[in-house]
């Protein structure tokens, strides 16, 4: 294959290549570090011994993500929830619009967090992408068996963690809406109506992650929380329903909702004033 033709099919996987890095590091600046490196490594690269392109890109950014995971939690890790997308402009260009669709929601990324890299690598992969065992198996260094096993694992782990967000987009505003309807007026009846029994509430500071757990408790956090409560302006976040609070014209706080059969299962909270203005995309 020609330098020029590698170039050209690296530009048409580049929106995947993000996604993918994205799911596995859970930062779109890492992801697009990531892709950044993926693009330099196929620069030099012999092009006569790319043969199957998509394969060779999915391999490389697999392994550079690996590594950046395992340096992470040996140094510096992030806040489980890793760096959501917020988009408050549903107009966008449509390559970040792509990410959002594709995302998975703040929620998920918490238990993806949980995963050592190789079942993350895995599952990730193999779930969510479609990749085979036999070509993860190389990446994680273990049999295609088991890497199959260790998916499995990850599998397990992720849907006894992570509630399954209702896919209509509808449904999950109209619940976000309700939630701050009530909280204005101050009713805890009806913030306890929209929020499931066992809600967490986690709020994602500068200092790390603090819990507020159970209907009866988030709500009434909420209603404490009132008095911006009228400063809120509609978002995507991860691409589930959210919303970001401003103070004038600046945002202080972006909170990310995960809706369940029309009720609230999970609300994070990023309230770190310079990382609320890092996320957002303007």
């Amino acid at each position: 294959m020609r330098s020029f033709e590698l170039a050209q099919g690296f530009d048409g996987q580049r929106s995947r290549l993000t996604g993918v890095a994205f799911r596995m590091l859970g930062s779109l600046s890492e992801a697009e570090d990531a892709v950044q490196e993926t693009w330099l490594r196929l620069q030099r690269a012999d092009a006569e011994s790319v043969e199957n392109l998509d394969g060779w890109l999915t391999t490389v950014i697999s392994r550079i993500c690996l590594n950046m995971l395992r340096g992470r939690r040996r140094h510096d890790p992030l806040d489980p929830a890793g760096e959501p997308i917020v988009s408050l402009d549903t107009t966008g260009d449509p390559e970040h619009q792509a990410l959002l669709a594709d995302a998975v929601g703040v929620a998920l990324q918490v238990v993806l967090a949980t995963l050592s890299p190789a079942q993350r690598l895995a599952f990730v992969l193999h779930d969510m992408f479609s990749v085979p065992f036999e070509v993860i198996a190389p990446l994680v260094e273990r049999s295609p068996q088991a890497t199959r096993q260790l998916a499995s694992r990850a599998r397990r782990q992720v849907h006894d963690a992570a509630p399954l967000a209702d896919p209509d987009p509808a449904i999950q505003r109209a619940a976000v809406q309700a939630y701050f309807a009530a909280a204005r007026q101050g009713d805890i009846a009806a913030l306890v109506a929209v929020l499931d029994p066992s809600v967490i509430l986690r709020a994602h500071g500068r200092d790390g992650v603090t819990e507020l757990r159970g209907a009866d408790r988030v709500a009434r956090g909420a209603v404490a929380a009132r008095a911006w409560a009228s400063t809120v302006r509609p978002a995507l976040i991860n691409g589930a329903a959210g919303v970001v609070a401003f103070d004038g014209d600046i945002p202080f706080a972006v909170l990310a909702f995960t809706v369940t059969d029309g009720r609230i299962v999970n609300v994070d909270v990023f309230n770190d004033r310079d990382r609320v203005q890092r996320l957002i995309r303007t």
